[in-house]
C-alpha cells in the first residue's frame, strides 16, 4: 500500500517556525470535556498535593482540569531499557510484576509497581512476523493481569480481566507479532483495579519493529534517534506517596505533576538531527495536546497500529489516554542559543531538549506516499452492523445501558469477518464526558466521524478512538483471532466502574 517517493524528503524545514494547516483533531474545550466532580465519593481534593493544584483550592470543582508543572529540565530523560532475551531457558523473555520504590522527590522513596524493576517497565521489541515466549509472573501482593495493548493474540492471552495471574503465580504465553511495526504497550487489566495499579507504574512499552531487510530510511536506533516518550500525570500525597484510595477520582484521577518516562522536570539531549519519538498517553484520564515550543510543525508518521496512510505535516497532536503516535523531529537548523522544548496546549513545558548536535548536516529522510485509498468505496458504505452507545459519569457509566459482567457475552463475530461498528458518545443533561474508546484483539480503521471521513492523522489503524459528546464515529473492525475481547471506555476508573462489554470471536 505504501510507495517510497523517488529521491529524498527533507526535513530540515520543520523547525524554520513555519506553521501549516493543521490537520489533527482537536477535543472539545479543555483536555477533558467533562465534568469531574471532586475526589473518592465526589470529595475534592483540596490540599493533597503540597504544590497545589495549579494554585486553585477546591481544584477538583465540575469541570477543572488541573494544570501541569512545566518541568524546570533538571534530570536527564530515563530511557527505558530494552527487555533482554534469555539464555538457557525454555522462554525467550520474562516480565515481572513487582513492588519497588522510586525516588521522584529528593531524599524521599515513593512506593511504587514496575515491571522488573521499581517502576514502569523494560520495551519488549519484536520484529515482523516474530515468534517468542514470554514468562510473566506476578510477584505482587495481588491480582494482576498482563494485557498486550495492540497486540492481535488469541483472546486467551490477550490479558484483559479474564487473564488473572495470582500473587506468586506465573505462565509462559506465546506471543507473534503478525501485524505491522508499531508502537504497542502493556499494562495491566484486573477488573476493579486497573487504575490503581497502572498509578502506580505498571505500564511498558512493546515496540514491533520491521523485519529484518526492510528498506525503512526512518530513524531505528533506539535510545539514541528512536525514542519512546511515555507522558503521565501523577498526584502525590504530603508524604510524596501515590496514595491512590485517598486522591482517586471516579470520572478519571488527574494530576499536576508531569511525568515522562517515569522522570520528574526531564530533559532530554538531542545528539542527532533528526529525531524519531514515540508518544504514549499512558495517563489514567488526561488528554495531551503536544506542540512544539516555538511554534513549528513537526511530521507524524504513525498512529496506534503503524505507518500512516501518508505522513502528515501539523503543529499540533492530540493523543487521549491509552493512544500512540509517532512524529519525526529536525533539530538540524538549530542554533545553541536557541531553546526547543515539547509543550501541551497551555503553554506547560512537558520536555525541554538539550541540543548538542556535532557539525555534520542532517541525513534527508525517505517518506511515502500512498497508491492506493485510506478506504474503499466498499469499505466506506458498508452497513453498520453492531452499535454501541457510551453513556455516563463516575460510577454511572454504562455501555449499551449496562455495566460490564464477566460471565455475559455481549456480541459476537466471526473471524476475519470485517463489520462495522457505529460508536455513539450519548449526551446527557450536563453535555457529558469525552471518552477514549478501546477494542482488544485488533486494529481497526475510522470511517467517519458524524459523516465526515477522518482527519489525514487517523488514516491509520488504530486500537483506541476518542469520541466527543453526542459524537457518532463508524469503525471498520477486523478480528484475526479468535476468543473473548473486551472493549472499553480507556479512561481507567471508568473502565473500572464497569465501562465495558465483550464481544465472543469464533
Amino acid at each position: 500500500m505504501k510507495k517510497v517517493i523517488l529521491g529524498s524528503f527533507a526535513l530540515s524545514f520543520l523547525l524554520a517556525g513555519c506553521i501549516g494547516t493543521d490537520n489533527t483533531r482537536q477535543p472539545q474545550d479543555s483536555p477533558m470535556n467533562n465534568g469531574h466532580m471532586g475526589g473518592q465519593d465526589g470529595r475534592n481534593q483540596e490540599g493533597l498535593n503540597e504544590r497545589g493544584m495549579g494554585g486553585m483550592p477546591g481544584a477538583r470543582m465540575a469541570g477543572f482540569v488541573p494544570s501541569l508543572e512545566s518541568s524546570e529540565g533538571i534530570r536527564e530523560l530515563s530511557i527505558p531499557p530494552v527487555l533482554e532475551k534469555q539464555q538457557g531457558q525454555d522462554f525467550d523473555y520474562e516480565v515481572t510484576a513487582q513492588q519497588g520504590t522510586t525516588e521522584f522527590f529528593e531524599g524521599i522513596s515513593t512506593d511504587t509497581y514496575g515491571y522488573n524493576g521499581d517502576l514502569l517497565g523494560p520495551t519488549l521489541m519484536l520484529e515482523e512476523g516474530e515468534r517468542v515466549d514470554v514468562k510473566i509472573t506476578n510477584d505482587l501482593d495481588e491480582p494482576t493481569t498482563f494485557h498486550w495493548h495492540g497486540l492481535e493474540v488469541p483472546g486467551e492471552i490477550d490479558g484483559g480481566p479474564h487473564g488473572i495471574i495470582q500473587p506468586g503465580d506465573s505462565q509462559i504465553i506465546t506471543l507473534e507479532a503478525d501485524q505491522p511495526a508499531a508502537t504497542l504497550w502493556y499494562h495491566p487489566h484486573v477488573h476493579g483495579t486497573t487504575a490503581e495499579q497502572v498509578f502506580k507504574g505498571l505500564s511498558g512499552m512493546l515496540l514491533i519493529g520491521e523485519a529484518s531487510g526492510s528498506d525503512s530510511e526512518l530513524p531505528d536506533e533506539y535510545g539514541v534517534d528512536d525514542i519512546p516518550l511515555i507522558f503521565q500525570d501523577r498526584l502525590f500525597d504530603e508524604d510524596k506517596q501515590l496514595n491512590y484510595r485517598r486522591l482517586m477520582n471516579l470520572d478519571g484521577t488527574l494530576g499536576d505533576i508531569s511525568i515522562v518516562n517515569g522522570t520528574i522536570n526531564p530533559k532530554l539531549t538531542i545528539t542527532e538531527p533528526v529525531m524519531r519519538f514515540r508518544l504514549l498517553n499512558g495517563a489514567n484520564a488526561r488528554n495531551y495536546t503536544f506542540r512544539l515550543s516555538n511554534g513549528a510543525n513537526f511530521t507524524q508518521i504513525a498512529s496506534d497500529g503503524g505507518l500512516l496512510d501518508e505522513p502528515v505535516e501539523t503543529d499540533t497532536l492530540t493523543l487521549a489516554a491509552s493512544e500512540r503516535a509517532e512524529i519525526l523531529i529536525d533539530f538540524s537548523a538549530m542554533t545553541k542559543e536557541e531553546s526547543l522544548a515539547i509543550i501541551n496546549e497551555e503553554g506547560t513545558i512537558l520536555l525541554p531538549f538539550d541540543v548538542a548536535l556535532a557539525d555534520s548536516p542532517a541525513d534527508s529522510a525517505e517518506l511515502w506516499t500512498s497508491e492506493e485509498p485510506f478506504l474503499t468505496q466498499q469499505e466506506k458504505t458498508m452497513p453498520v452492523s453492531k452499535e454501541i452507545e457510551l453513556f455516563g459519569m463516575a460510577d454511572m457509566v454504562t455501555i449499551n445501558g449496562r455495566k460490564f459482567d464477566m460471565d455475559r457475552i455481549d456480541m459476537r463475530q466471526e473471524q476475519g469477518v470485517t463489520e462495522v461498528w457505529e460508536i455513539y458518545n450519548r449526551s446527557d443533561m450536563m453535555g457529558g464526558m469525552s471518552h477514549p474508546f478501546h477494542i482488544h484483539g485488533t486494529q481497526f480503521k475510522i470511517i467517519s466521524r458524524d459523516g465526515k471521513e477522518p482527519e489525514p492523522n487517523e488514516q491509520g489503524l488504530k486500537d483506541s478512538v476518542l469520541v466527543e459528546p453526542g459524537e457518532r464515529v463508524k469503525l471498520l473492525v477486523t478480528f484475526p483471532e479468535k476468543g473473548v475481547f473486551v472493549f472499553h471506555c480507556h479512561i481507567l476508573e471508568h473502565e473500572d466502574n464497569g465501562m465495558m462489554g465483550q464481544v465472543e470471536v469464533y
